[in-house]
Formats: C-alpha cells, sequence, structure tokens
C-alpha cells in the first residue's frame, strides 16, 4: 500500500499533541512524510509515548504561558502547518458559573489559541502557510450548560475568521474544525459522564451519549484528524477562514 507522503519534509507544530485529536493529527503528520513535528502538551509522559518516525520536539507547559511562546520562537522558524488544538473542557449554567471556572476555560482555550495562532503567524509570515484551530460543534450550536467551553470555541471561530484575512497578504490560510462528540479522554473530565460510566461502562455510555446525533455514533480521533490535514494540506490551498463542521449530523 502506497502512503501519501504530502507533508514531505514540512514542519508542523501541534498543540494538546499528548492525547486525542492531537497525539491523531501528530502521528498522522509523521506517517505523511513530516519532517520536524513541534509538540506542546502539559502532559510530557503522553507525549514521549508518542514515538513518531520524525524528529521531535517536545515542549512541556501550557500555551496559555506567553513565557512558553517567547521562548520557543527561535525553534517555530521556517514553520509549514500549525493545529491549534489544546483544550480543556468543563460545563455548568452560565449563571452558576464561578468567575474562577469561567476564566481557567477561557484561559487555555481563548487565550492560549490566540497566543498559539499568533506565534504560529509569525513564524509563516516570510514563506506562508496553514493553520487548523479546533473548535466544536457547541460554538456553532448553543447548548445549555456548555457555559464557558461553548463560548471559547464560538470565539475561536471568529478569531479564525479574523486571522485568515490577515494571513492572506504572507499567504497564510488558516481555517477552524467544529467536532461534535469524539471518543477522546476529554469525556472522562465530566462529572456525568464518569458517573454512567461506572454504572454502564465507557462503550455503553458513549453509545448513549451519541444518541443525540444522527449518524447515532461518535467520531474516532483518527477521523477529525483527517479533516485537519486536509485543510492543512496543499489540497485545500483555495480554503481559508472556512469553518467545517465534522458533527454526524449534530447541528442540523
Amino acid at each position: 500500500m502506497t502512503h501519501i507522503q504530502d507533508f514531505a519534509g514540512r514542519k508542523a507544530l501541534v498543540t494538546g499533541a499528548a492525547s486525542g485529536i492531537g497525539a491523531a493529527c501528530a502521528q498522522s503528520l509523521a506517517a505523511r512524510g513530516c519532517a520536524k513535528l513541534v509538540l506542546v502538551d502539559v502532559d510530557h509522559a503522553g507525549l514521549e509515548a508518542l514515538d513518531l518516525p520524525c524528529e521531535t520536539q517536545l515542549i512541556d507547559g501550557s500555551v496559555a504561558n506567553p513565557d512558553l511562546w517567547a521562548e520557543l520562537a527561535a525553534d517555530l522558524d521556517q514553520l509549514d502547518h500549525a493545529v491549534v488544538n489544546a483544550g480543556i473542557s468543563a460545563g455548568g449554567m452560565i449563571a452558576d458559573l464561578e468567575f474562577a471556572e469561567w476564566r481557567k476555560i477561557l484561559e487555555v482555550n481563548l487565550d492560549g489559541a490566540f497566543l498559539t495562532l499568533a506565534a504560529a503567524m509569525r513564524a509563516m509570515q516570510n514563506a506562508g502557510g496553514s493553520v487548523v484551530i479546533t473548535s466544536s460543534s457547541t460554538g456553532i450550536k448553543p447548548i445549555a450548560g456548555t457555559g464557558a467551553y461553548g463560548v471559547s470555541k464560538a470565539a475561536v471561530v471568529q478569531m479564525a475568521r479574523i486571522a485568515a484575512l490577515e494571513g492572506m497578504p504572507q499567504k497564510i490560510r488558516v481555517n477552524a474544525i467544529a467536532p461534535g462528540g469524539v471518543d477522546t479522554a476529554i469525556w472522562d473530565s465530566s462529572e456525568v459522564f464518569r458517573r454512567t460510566s461506572e454504572k454502564l461502562g465507557r462503550d455503553a455510555t458513549l453509545k448513549t451519549f451519541a444518541k443525540t446525533t444522527p449518524r447515532g455514533e461518535f467520531a474516532t480521533a483518527n477521523e477529525i484528524a483527517d479533516s485537519i490535514l486536509y485543510l492543512l494540506s496543499d489540497a485545500a490551498a483555495n480554503i481559508t477562514g472556512h469553518v467545517m463542521v465534522s458533527d454526524g449530523g449534530f447541528t442540523l
């Protein structure tokens, strides 16, 4: 079987790379010829466990830390692609949400995405490149109880559109992807999901939650990574400022 090597010789940045969609993107980029990956996550052990067949630079730290990006600036030289993916999840009704919890989510999901995107665009301004930001279907469709998470994911959609306009003169494409339910470890941070899993088991709980989706099942991290790599690739050269919704019909 011939493997597509459309990222051969390229350099890419992936945040939230230790697990889930980020890990799937890192693995797919390496398999499709990427020469170097700069991988950022707070979970250093998870980064080390990836064992990728290309040069990797593992960065242990929060994307919301401006000092991290100041220190990393030189290492992003000649960057071709970036997956702005790091994020955390939490629910709660807005009227009941503590401000500290609001800021915790916005700090990572919005401030961290801004810092990542800005650093990537600075690194690409001489030779161009492409960026994909991970949003969410809850950033497209308002869902009660998504609190700061839904707001943060709506905000990064608009940030991607503005960045797409600003990046055009430097041949930098910026798009966003809005997944629906995806089978990743982020579900395990939900108290409701954990309680249900204790009764039904994790697989049965995922199937129960996925009943809200016309497809009837959640996406895999690899399925979302395939869509992200399409948007990053030269095959999507005419696409910028777009929000690709990949949700099994959830927002219909």
